[in-house]
């Protein structure tokens, strides 16, 4: 009889400690789903904080250059001096927070394009300054010149298929503006602008193909290739 209960009393106690088991390995799935869970929400919401954010910028830099175009029109406003300021703004804004310059900077760019066609502006001539813009005053803050480069060419291209406007004379005017900027600091700066122009002519199309044969350097300065010579452009 003792044997028997004995018996009885290991199966119920090895029955017990399965059930235990298995109710704990549920209960592992179970945080461990949960905390997937926290994560993948937690990071939706933030990448739509994102978007906000950016959209935020975009919006105010548009208003901003537009509005002032407009109502200094009359004192002479040169649209292309506007946006250089209102890029360098951007980046010592960036500067003083201590992060987000390569997030921001597309939302400026864009936001800048946008505000200048908005008035009937020149935007060709505002996005080879723009870009001149970031790379110098990128460079002055010691930005990642590649991450901002790239960014900022996305929001020009942006603007521009969003206005329905020139791509392929933007995206030259901006290429060139880039490098001849990139030439007054060193070469290093040059060849990371245009490794970075290079890989982005795959996805603009031919756009900035067409308009890197006339930016290779030599001596760290702007050879202008268009005339079937080579001469040295040096940028002011």
């Amino acid at each position: 009889m003792t044997t028997r209960q004995t018996k009885s009393d290991s199966a119920h106690g090895g029955q017990t400690a399965k059930r235990k088991a298995g109710e704990e390995a549920q209960n592992v799935s179970v945080t461990i789903e949960h905390a997937a869970d926290t994560v993948r929400q937690g990071i939706v919401t933030s990448l739509s904080s994102l978007d906000t954010i950016e959209s935020e910028i975009a919006t105010l830099v548009r208003r901003t250059v537009s509005d002032t175009l407009r109502t200094s029109a009359a004192a002479g406003t040169d649209s292309v001096q506007l946006v250089s300021h209102v890029v360098m703004a951007a980046i010592e804004a960036a500067e003083h927070v201590g992060t987000g310059l390569t997030m921001s900077i597309k939302s400026v760019t864009k936001g800048a394009i946008l505000g200048v066609h908005d008035v009937g502006g020149d935007v060709i001539g505002a996005s080879a300054e723009i870009m001149r813009s970031v790379i110098r005053h990128g460079a002055a803050v010691g930005a990642d010149i590649a991450g901002v480069t790239r960014r900022a060419v996305d929001g020009l291209i942006e603007a521009t298929a969003e206005t329905g406007g020139d791509i392929a004379g933007i995206g030259k005017k901006a290429v060139q503006g880039a490098i001849e900027e990139a030439g007054t600091i060193s070469h290093l700066t040059v060849k990371t602008v245009k490794e970075v122009l290079v890989g982005l002519a795959g996805s603009v199309g031919e756009t900035m193909q067409a308009a890197m044969p006339q930016a290779s350097m030599q001596g760290g300065h702007l050879m202008d290739k268009s005339k079937g010579g080579s001469r040295q452009v040096h940028h002011s």
